[in-house]
């Protein structure tokens, strides 16, 4: 896993490298043919390992244009606009729901995908029925949980739950996720209350908690929360699980908890657009990432927890102990995935985010 830490120094200028492709590319995939050997693909920041993308190119003869989103919400206007732009997507949980719901996916040809219908894990799979019924439409590529990150060397007290992030003490020393569903996950679970809430009051009062917290934060992040963390800018930060285990082999005062009051476990997945103009290529893409030595080689880039039950087989079981990485969700009764709240819904977190950002 030594190899990772050589590949994440390269990867701000390998994603350059990438969105200058795609700039130069998108305008041919606007007319390119359905049988063109190309492939458009729409992922997260850093989430995959550069090689693997360079391993199918020179398998299959499919050129792929490989660009990044940092949010759910940033990727889905995008797409909602213009739908035929990506082939290939790998959106969370409730986004993948939202995106059926609104008939923008193609469903998955799992017979002729052989190391996704083989390797992924029958646990994963059912887990993902919670937001795609019969795994039509999905594939899951990575899982996790959101927790705290902190600095052991700087606290005294045990980090058991969401509320040190409220101790005046450690004012200037927290991140918090800049993005609306992680980021009130810490108040509604303090609160006792579903991610997935609707009710106004829970919300408010969630609000609430946000703004008086909101003098105590040093800033609102998404990816920035790994370097500032490993680099010692701050105590605590909420961050993504796989995030947090890349940072402990950067900074060995840095551990991870799952606070007691629960928090969210998520799944991404593969998806296809059902506008794509590469359909085959797209499946072969999916089916590709889920080969043994492949999921193998971008959870090793990653640290993102792999649901390929063909790859895991091939780690070392010290790997497979790690609680960060493979935790017993058993022995919690307080955990939730986050569903599609519809576009009032969204709308109605979205209101009250705006009012914490500009409290």
């Amino acid at each position: 896993m030594k190899k990772m830490k050589a590949r994440r120094l390269l990867s701000a200028l390998t994603a350059a490298v990438l969105a200058v492709t795609s700039l130069t590319s998108c305008g041919s995939g606007e007319a390119a043919e359905a049988g063109s050997n190309m492939l458009y693909v729409y992922n997260w920041g850093e989430y995959i390992d550069e090689e693997t993308i360079e391993l199918f190119e020179e398998e299959t003869g499919i050129t792929v244009v490989y660009d990044e989103f940092e949010t759910n919400e940033v990727m889905f206007p995008k797409i909602d606009a213009n739908p035929s732009q990506y082939d290939v997507i790998c959106p969370s949980d409730y986004m993948i729901a939202r995106m059926i719901g609104e008939d923008l996916l193609e469903p998955l040809d799992w017979d002729n995908m052989p190391n996704a219908k083989n390797n992924i894990g029958e646990e994963y799979l059912l887990q993902a029925e919670g937001f795609d019924p019969g795994n039509v439409y999905s594939c899951p590529y990575t899982w996790g949980t959101v927790g705290i990150l902190y600095d052991s060397s700087r606290v005294d007290e045990p980090v058991t739950s969401w509320d040190i992030l409220w101790d005046p003490k450690y004012k200037d020393e927290i991140l918090m996720q800049d993005s609306v569903r992680d980021l009130y996950t810490v108040p509604l679970k303090m609160l006792g209350y579903s991610l997935n809430t609707l009710d106004e009051q829970e919300l408010r009062e969630a609000t609430d908690l946000l703004i008086e917290q909101k003098p105590l934060v040093q800033a609102y992040v998404v990816d920035e929360v790994r370097d500032k963390m490993i680099g010692g800018e701050s105590i605590f930060g909420v961050i993504y699980s796989g995030e947090a285990e890349y940072t402990r082999e950067e900074n060995e005062n840095l551990e991870y908890v799952i606070p007691e009051e629960g928090t969210n476990v998520w799944i991404d997945g593969w998806v296809v657009t059902k506008a794509s103009r590469h359909k085959e290529n797209a499946m072969k893409w999916i089916d590709f990432m889920c080969r043994p030595d492949i999921a193998l080689m971008n959870f090793e880039y990653i640290y993102y927890s792999t649901p390929n039950v063909a790859a895991m087989e091939l780690m070392d079981e010290e790997l497979l102990e790690n609680e960060v990485l493979f935790p017993d969700l058993s022995q919690y009764d307080n955990l939730e995935a986050f569903d599609y709240l519809g576009e009032e819904g969204d709308a109605l977190y979205f209101e009250y985010w705006k009012e914490v950002k500009s409290s």
